[in-house]
Order: structure tokens, then sequence, then C-alpha cells
């Protein structure tokens, strides 16, 4: 049964999106409720990691770790997922456009930032290309982890940047007697959204079932201007006109899905599955007449048993079974079919303490099989398939701790031939990593911690075999079957204070890569058609040496009144000749205040990004911006947890450009806009 698509055949779900969201859950009785026994709000100060195999908090990790979850993910939400975390320390996003936008960690994307749902890897084809969405729906998450820096150890061979673990609770983990869920629906902003979201769990005590439905539409993007920049109208001696001004054409979207899951729960454990469908059809702003049409169904198994006896105290189970299809319409008509079907899993065992050394091993594996059909295919049909053994241990030492992390793997990489791609390949590799970190109490408030990693990334099936235009990004690329494993080193270190309600964090890192593989271009053109040339551009290996700072800030100033602030900078170059990589975000600093009294809460926030001058060889520069925001909300004084809301974004009306998206100087992010809408938990 695909639930998207009974969805979508159902005019008055997705016509009234507020009925979707919360009529079905305040439909039931009273009684069943128990409102008050069931709040969703999360302390994001020490939230229990979903991907640590310890279940240590946030504060107890040697990484940088950023959690959202209950009401601050509700009233941070947007249109994707890297829009969502754009904003956090280290976190910037793809932005190409509104719809399609993938996050970026330290400068670092595509492969090297694994995202997850569930702790399982989401296999679409979100990394292959810019304008390929992230098969995760913001509406459903009830959770986000977002890992900074290596963790390749624990997520997977290629998590060098770093980790998002998007979390729904599609399976549940933990006994239910009686009824819980939320609802939410949202109408505005600049792309004028119409938005909901309901999500229930139903359980005697041993079984329990879980459903959610979600319905999400936009107009095209309001924007301040031209979608075409200054500097490059200038470049290409064109006028700003050519694209539009006040909307961004062709942005946007229609999508829909839901979600069935059910899990026998015990004292010591829970097993069961889910399934989710998702669809998901919007425009691809840099080409007028296309459009991706997106559909994935995916099949989770999950359990875990705890207080075992033995040597072993726990084992945990984690696999999901995907399989993703988009279509790229041209003037209504099929053009390139992407497909990617493929399973991935992990078992994890949690060992006894051995000489106070607590820890996991663990097994993990992934068999995909890519393909790319059409007159723009510019990737061969791929299967993938890896493997790894991974530990981690940790040894606590009075207040303090010292971590230890190794993991070996293997992976092939086998493309086919046909009657474009006439050379088949079989790449192998080796992949392994090592981390050792600690973490120093050096008083009740103070503490640091340090992490020494050293990395081993497989190539990826693109930046292997990929030969033929690339439309996303107007490049011609080439790949590079002789590519060896990406081999990087890195060191990461925080001072973290904290005490009365206030908490400072202050992080830097640096990583230096043997050989980072990147798309460069390469100075030739290539004929596409006759008279049609576009710039070739090839996946080749360079060192690279990536550094910068992270500061985040909380201020309780009184009962009502905080203050927070927070900031990042990265520092990237090609060490070869000491020439600036692309697309790298530029100095950022934010900050604001929060406001609280009985059930009304005010917030004011704003976000300044620097002028970026640092760039690439035929890279343009891009101004800086500042995003003003506001909010306000307010708790109905009822027995369910009713919240409204408010949202103002871009109350300076700035042009905003994110230097780290491939589409800057063509495609800026909303005007100056209003959101509505309502949420309740119960």
């Amino acid at each position: 049964m695909n639930i998207a698509k009974h969805i979508a055949r159902a005019p008055h779900l997705q016509l009234n999106p507020v009925w979707l969201a919360l009529t079905t859950i305040l439909a039931f009785p009273v009684s069943t409720l128990h409102a008050e026994e069931h709040s969703h709000t999360l302390d994001l100060d020490n939230v229990p990691i979903t991907g640590n195999p310890l279940g240590v908090g946030s504060d107890d990790m040697v990484v940088p770790v950023s959690v959202l979850g209950g009401r601050e993910l509700s009233l941070r939400r947007e249109g994707t997922l890297g829009e969502t975390l754009n904003g956090i320390p280290g976190v910037t996003a793809t932005q190409f456009g509104p719809n399609a936008s993938r996050p970026i960690i330290r400068g670092l994307d595509g492969e090297r930032v694994r995202i997850m749902q569930n702790g399982v890897g989401i296999l679409d084809a979100g990394s292959l290309s810019f304008d390929h969405a992230v098969a995760i729906d913001p509406l459903i998450i009830e959770q986000v982890d977002v890992v900074r820096g290596p963790a390749a150890l624990l997520y997977g061979g290629s998590a060098v940047g770093g980790v998002v673990n998007a979390i729904d609770h599609r399976i549940p983990k933990e006994s239910l007697n009686g009824m819980t869920g939320r609802g939410e629906a949202r109408f505005g902003g600049p792309d004028n959204a119409r938005n909901g979201a309901a999500v229930v769990d139903v359980g005697n005590g041993t079984f329990a079932i879980h459903a959610d439905v979600y319905s999400r539409e936009t107009s095209n993007l309001d924007i301040p201007g031209y979608a075409v920049s200054k500097r490059k109208s200038l470049a290409d001696g064109e006028p700003r006109d050519s694209k539009g001004k006040g909307k961004l054409n062709n942005s946007s979207a229609l999508s829909n899905g839901g979600a069935l899951g059910a899990a026998w729960t015990f004292d010591t454990g829970y097993l069961g599955v889910s399934y989710s469908s998702l669809n998901n059809n919007y425009g691809v702003v840099n080409e007028d007449d296309v459009r991706i049409d997106m559909e994935q169904q995916r099949w989770e198994l999950a359990g875990e048993v705890r207080e075992l006896r033995g040597p072993i105290q726990k084992l945990k189970l984690r696999m999901a079974h995907t399989d993703y299809q988009h279509v790229e319409l041209e003037g209504g008509e099929v053009g390139t079919t992407f497909k990617n079907r493929g399973m991935e899993g992990s078992l994890e065992a949690t060992h006894i303490p051995w000489a106070n050394v607590n820890g996991v091993v663990g097994y993990q594996f992934q068999n995909t099989r890519f393909q790319a059909l059409g007159e723009e295919a510019f990737v061969p049909s791929v299967v993938t398939q890896t493997q790894a053994l991974y530990v981690y241990e940790e040894l606590p030492i009075d207040r303090h701790k010292i971590t230890f992390g190794g993991r070996v793997g293997e992976t092939s990489v086998a493309s086919s031939a046909d009657a474009v791609f006439t050379q088949a390949f079989n790449n192998r590799f080796n992949p392994n990593s090592f981390a050792l970190g600690g973490l120093y109490a050096i008083d009740d408030a103070w503490s640091a911690t340090a992490n020494l990693s050293h990395n081993e990334r497989a190539p990826s099936y693109f930046e292997l075999y990929a030969n033929g235009e690339h439309v996303a990004t107007g490049q011609f690329e080439v790949g590079n079957a002789n590519l060896n494993k990406e081999v990087s080193n890195g060191i990461d270190a925080q001072l973290k204070w904290k005490a009365n309600g206030h908490s400072v964090t202050v992080g830097a890192y640096a990583t230096r890569f043997k050989n980072f593989i990147g798309l460069f271009n390469t100075g030739n053109e290539i004929e596409t058609e006759p008279g049609t040339f576009v710039p070739e551009a090839s996946f080749t290996a360079v060192p690279a040496m990536f550094k910068g700072l992270e500061l985040e800030g909380k201020f309780a100033l009184n009962d009502e009144w905080t203050l927070k602030m927070r900031g990042d900078f990265v520092h990237a170059k090609d060490t070869r000749n000491n020439e600036y990589l692309p697309r790298i975000s530029p100095l950022r600093l934010g900050g604001g205040l929060d406001y609280r009294l009985g059930n009304w809460n005010a917030r004011m926030d704003v976000l300044h990004a620097f002028k970026q001058n640092d760039v690439a060889e035929n890279e343009l520069k891009t101004d800086g911006y500042t995003n003003l925001s506001a909010l306000l909300a307010y708790k109905l004084p009822v027995k369910y947890h009713i919240e409204l809301f408010a949202k103002a974004n871009n109350l300076l009306n700035d042009e905003i450009r994110e230097h780290a998206s491939f589409l800057k100087d063509i495609s800026p992010a909303g005007s100056r806009s209003v959101l509505i809408g309502a949420r309740a938990d119960f």
C-alpha cells in the first residue's frame, strides 16, 4: 500500500491541512488523551544522543554535538532538512533553491556528511547532485542529532565531515499504555506554505502502533529584488531582469507522505517494524521547465534486548530497505530517471565493563544498486557494497574519561557497461579509521574535551565513474577510476563552561587531507551539442587543510529573559598551491533574546554573515547579509498542549545569498515574510 498516494487522492486532506494536522487528534475523547502525562519537550542541554551506543548525553560527548527536539525543533522547522539546521554553529546548507538543501558541516558536504534516519542511511540520490532533495521531510522528525567533525567510527566510513541523524519514532521503543501524539499546521512564509502533519501512537502496554501523515504545498518563492546577483550580471554582461524580479521562477513544490509502524515492547527491550512512503514534486530553479518527481518507499526493522547474562549486556539491531526513484520532467516529459535500491543495517553488542572500560562492538553493512537512465545520465549503473567492524570504548576516571574507537572496512564499487558508458569498472577499497579522545572536568563548571582522529573514506561512485554533462552544476563532470581512498587526520577541541543556567562552548578544529577529492575546473570546454560548449570539471585528489572556530553561549539574565549567542568560521585551502577551496561559508556571528512570561514566549534573533572574499578560481565573491527574525508564541490555557505561533523572517528584507550554494548568484533566499501556525501535543 502506498500511503502517500492514497493521501494525494484525498482532496479534503490536501486542500485543508489544518484538519489534517489538528482535527485528527482533537477529535479523540478527552478521557483517552492524558494530556498532562505526555510532554514532548526535551531538555536540550543534555539530551541522550541516539547515535551513541552508550546512551550518553550531549554534554558528555568528546565531539561537538547539537540536538534539536520537541518544541524547539517544531518552531525551527523549515521546508528542507538543510534549512532547518542552517545556523547551528558549524552547519550551513547547499540551498539549491527552497526545495533541495542538504546540510554542510564545517565546509564539507556530499558524501562526507552522512544523513541518517533512525541510525540507518537514507539511501537516496541527494549526494549525487545538489538539485536532488533529501528524502526526509522535517514535518515528521521528532529529534535531530548533529555530530560535527569526524564521526566515521560509529556511523559509516564516509562521515568525515559529520553526521545528521533524523529520528522519527516510527518504531515505538518504549511501552505505551494509552494514546499519545502531536499535530501541526502552518501557513504563510515567503513561499506561501500550506503544511500540516499528524502523528499518533497507541498501545496497550505490550504492543504499540504508530501512524503519521503529512502534506506540504508551496508556491513560487517571494524574493527581495532580482533573482540574479549584481556580480553575476556584470560578469555575464546581461541585465538582472533576465531571470525575473520579486519571484523565483519554478520554485513551487507539492509533497506528502505517511507511515505505519508497530512494535512489541517488553521490560528489557523491543522489536518492531515500520513502512513509510514519500512523494515530492518540485521545481528546479535553474531550469524554468524542469521539475523533479520523487518517490520513496522504506521498510525498517529495529530491535533491542537489554540485561542479558554473560559478557554481552545488550544487543541492538537496525535495518532498512529503501526503494528510491525520481524522474526529471522536462516540459512535462520524462527526461532522466534516477533509481537507488538497497539495504543497510547494523548489529551492536554492548559488553560488560572490563577493567572499568565500557563499550560496544558492531558490524555494519550496506548494499545498493544505483541506476541513471536517460539523456542526461552522467554516471553509469553502479553496485556498491560495504561492510565494516567497529569498536567504541570509554574509560571513566573519576569525573574524567578517555574514549577510543576503531573501524575496519571493505568497500567495492562496480559499474556496468552500456551504450553510453562502454567500459565497466570494479574498484575495491579497505578504509580504516581510528580516534582517541578525552574529557577532562576542570571543576564543577569548567570542562575540556579533545579528539584526535585518523579517517579513511572510499571514493563514491560518481567521483570514480562520472562522465557527462551535469546540468544542475553547468559542468561536464569527469570521474577518475584510479582514485585512491581519501585520507585525513584531524584534531578537535572544546572548552565548556556551565553554571547557574548559563553555558558557553568554544571549539576549534583542524583537519588535514592527504588527498581531498574535489571537483575542479580543468579550463577545458566540452562540446555537448553542435555549437554548445560547457566547462569541464574533473574529480581530482589534492592536499587540503580545513580549520575553523565555533562558539555557542546561553545566559539566563533572569526568570524571563535569556540571551543567546553563536558564531562559526571555516578556512579551507588547497595546500598544493595555497588556493582557497570553493563554496566555503564566511564568518558568521549571531545572537538573540528569548522572553517568557506565563503562557507567552517572544524571541528576536539576528545572524550576520560577513562578505566572502576568499574564493576559488572562477568563483564570484558573495556580499554579506543580516537576517533578523522574530517569533511570538502563546500556549492556550486548555487541557491539551496547544500552542499558537507566528514567525517573521528576514525582517530587514536583505538579499540573502549563501556562499556555499551552487546557485547563490541566481537563487537568493526568501524575502520578508510572516508564517503563522499551531502545534499540539498530547
